[in-house]
């Protein structure tokens, strides 16, 4: 059997794919109806191949074409036997990283017969309960909402900053008395908002508040006595930075299509762990095939919100399992 990793010289093809979101996606920056996706697929000579999924995104300035032309640029260098670590070296952490690494690993499960887990020196993962997201709505909506999420014992809100957030959060609370509670700002508060909305949700039962305010002007942050720890989102990439952040938080979001891939994504889940940082392991709104990788990374986190696919009208086949908010690990068919 050779080396998982051993250079080869791979063929790659790009793919663009549209998914219909079930309703409206809404969060504080926008709304969206559809997930698009860009697919890398590597064949090795042999015929085996591996694939990863991303999902472009507007905030940090990526676009589906751009992505793209940034793997389509890469193919001869995959011909030449790229690996990850040349990648790594090539591309600055981002989606079209992301793709790209996750089809190696995923190439690597599929030639050696080996699942991903198993290469990455991992224990077999097991199920995760991943939180289930509300969309950005009325109070009344959301409350809705919440009563037809009863399979789903922990929900993210996102709010807006608009001045409705504690009317969203107390609805929701009404529409799920028993339910864990977490909330998104997706960097939509104001410093001001500090004074008042923490404590106001800790009385509601929040366990988290994830990214208050924007990156790069959170400052505010650092030293302050929060009833309901802080989430560091937008904030949060990379192992760069991480001691600065642990002023400011207590808890990072790691997302593939944030760290470039998987491998980076590994590495930078221990140090936050040696920080003492807590782990959450979030997506994108995206098919199985960006889930699938992140389930490794979501075993033993403190927070696991890979409810991507759930929020499509159609998932890929084969995707996922999920029973209720329980995610199963993938099976080789689906990556891994």
């Amino acid at each position: 059997m050779r080396d998982a990793f051993q250079p080869l010289p791979l063929t790659l093809s790009v793919a663009v794919d549209s998914f219909p979101i079930r309703g409206t996606f809404r969060i504080a920056r926008g709304a969206k109806t559809e997930a698009r996706t860009v697919t890398a697929t590597l064949q090795a000579p042999d015929g085996a191949i591996g694939r990863g999924e991303c999902v472009p995104y507007a905030r940090y300035g990526e676009t589906v074409e751009g992505v793209v032309a940034a793997m389509e640029a890469l193919a001869p260098a995959f011909a030449a036997g790229l690996d990850r670590d040349g990648l790594a070296r090539l591309l600055p952490a981002g989606a079209t990283r992301n793709a790209l690494d996750c089809a190696l690993w995923d190439l690597a499960a599929k030639s050696t017969g080996r699942p991903a887990w198993q290469l990455a020196g991992l224990a077999e993962p097991l199920p995760v309960t991943t939180a289930f997201t509300l969309s950005v709505d009325t109070p009344e909506a959301m409350e809705q909402a919440a009563r037809a999420a009863t399979a789903h014992p922990l929900l993210k809100l996102k709010l807006a900053g608009d001045g409705l957030d504690l009317d969203r959060v107390a609805a929701v609370r009404a529409g799920s008395p028993r339910g864990r509670l977490i909330v998104d700002a997706n960097e939509g508060w104001k410093p001001d908002d500090l004074a008042i909305l923490p404590a106001a949700l800790a009385a509601l039962g929040v366990e988290m508040i994830e990214q208050p305010l924007p990156a790069g002007q959170d400052e505010a942050l650092i030293g302050f006595d929060s009833p309901v720890p802080f989430g560091a989102d937008e904030s949060a990439h990379g192992r760069d930075g991480l001691e600065e952040l642990a002023t400011k938080y207590a808890i990072i979001n790691i997302k593939l299509d944030k760290t470039g891939g998987l491998t980076e994504a590994l590495m930078l889940k221990a140090r936050a762990e040696m920080l003492g940082l807590r782990i959450m392991v979030g997506c994108m709104v995206a098919t199985s095939l960006s889930m699938a990788p992140a389930t490794l990374l979501a075993q033993g986190a403190d927070y696991v919100d890979l409810d991507g696919p759930l929020l499509l009208q159609q998932d890929r086949e084969p995707g996922l399992r999920y029973d209720g908010a329980l995610l199963h690990p993938p099976i080789a068919a689906v990556w891994g």
